[in-house]
């Protein structure tokens, strides 16, 4: 691992990719429980809130107790959208593997003592960003339609080959909304195929950190701080799940480099040309 990049490869069971406090970030931890069919595993969430993300297969998902059957499905993240779960704290939960399955746990200390909920795929709230070649898709999991979450909030982008995302570069480390909201963040990212790779460059307005990663297929990204634009190699599609965990506010509240923002002024042209 270097400071913000973690490089891991997927096992049987529960993979800790990131535990709050053992490194630049305190307030997120994220694994990846991965099953083949007819394997279960048993959690709590603790003092933590939860965001539960099936990356594939299918499942089904017990909640103190009840049951929801026949969860998810989808073939790989890049096969449709996805289906999560909201735990608040203290929530006893489980799977069993209907199917050979991952699922992102994405978690952040809360005293939240709202409901749990299912987010299935119709529920997911789909936004396409940007123009030109930094033009994606950003699906909101866990966010507005989860109004008892505390800090948490959870999604996935979707670059096509060649373009960027969080483009304009953006940070989110100080309380200041509207223009700003602090917040830490993780990327979980996915090639399509596998064997593609990207770029990220995470810096900040002082360089204090100014750092540039090679992204593969499953790697990792801590985000403490800074802008952290990602790019697509030409003929891969790429794909990151990312968490956030506000500080003080869980409003979305990202601020542009403001050498970078005059991009956004060239969207009613790229509209007109059809981009």
């Amino acid at each position: 691992m270097s400071d913000y990049l973690i490089a891991q490869q997927l096992n049987s069971g529960k993979n800790v990719i990131y535990t709050a406090g053992q490194g630049p970030l305190d307030l997120l931890s994220f694994s990846i429980v991965k099953l083949a069919a007819g394997e279960s595993h048993d959690d709590n969430t603790q003092n933590e809130e939860c965001g539960l993300v099936i990356l594939n297969g299918l499942l089904s998902l017990e909640i103190n107790g009840e049951q929801h059957n026949e969860l998810g499905g989808r073939t790989s993240v890049f096969a449709g959208k996805a289906t999560g779960a909201y735990l608040p704290p203290g929530t006893a939960w489980s799977i069993q593997a209907d199917s050979r399955c991952e699922l992102a746990v994405c978690s952040t200390p809360s005293d939240s003592s709202g409901p749990p909920q299912i987010i299935r795929p119709n529920e997911v709230q789909v936004n396409r960003a940007g123009n030109w070649n930094w033009r994606r898709d950003v699906h909101n999991i866990i966010g507005a339609n989860v109004p008892q979450a505390q800090r948490l909030l959870v999604g996935e982008t979707f670059n096509p080959p060649g373009n960027w995302s969080s483009y304009p570069p953006h940070k989110h480390e100080e309380d200041d909304y509207p223009f700003q909201v602090n917040m830490q963040e993780i990327y979980h990212f996915r090639m399509n195929p596998p064997q593609g790779f990207g770029f990220q460059r995470i810096y900040t307005d002082d360089r204090s950190i100014d750092e540039a990663y090679t992204l593969q297929h499953l790697d990792n990204t801590l985000m403490p701080r800074g802008y952290h634009p990602v790019v697509a190699a030409p003929g891969y599609q790429l794909y990151y799940l990312w968490m956030m965990a506000g500080v003080t506010d869980r409003r979305m509240a990202p601020q542009d480099d403001p050498n970078h923002a005059w991009v956004k002024a060239t969207g009613a042209m790229a509209k007109d040309m059809g981009f």
